[in-house]
Parts: structure tokens; C-alpha cells; sequence
């Protein structure tokens, strides 16, 4: 699996619980940190769950 390299973007302030849950689940609390983490299908479909929160790079 590749590496990915996520970046949050949005503020999970009015957000539902559970992505709230995703956020902190992917190692981000904060705007503007980055966490690298392997691109398992498990991480995907967190990612896709909160795509509008969140920037993906080197998705290859």
C-alpha cells in the first residue's frame, strides 16, 4: 500500500458526531495538521466519509 498524506481543511464545529469521531480516529484535531498514514481501504472510506473536512495527496 502507498502512502497518503492527509490535511485537514475544515473545522468539525456543527458536524455530526461520528465525523467528528473520523477525524480524531485519522490522527487530526486540528486545522491545518497532516498525518501520513498507509492507504488501506479501511483509511479510503474514512477519508471519503469526511472528504469535505479534509485534503488527500499522493493518493497514486
Amino acid at each position: 500500500m502507498a502512502k497518503i498524506k492527509i490535511t485537514q481543511t475544515g473545522s468539525p464545529i456543527r458536524r455530526d458526531k461520528t465525523q467528528r469521531a473520523t477525524l480524531v480516529g485519522l490522527g487530526l484535531n486540528k486545522l491545518g495538521r497532516t498525518v501520513e498514514v498507509e492507504g488501506t481501504p479501511d483509511v479510503m472510506g474514512q477519508v471519503k466519509k469526511v472528504a469535505h473536512l479534509v485534503a488527500v495527496e499522493g493518493a497514486a
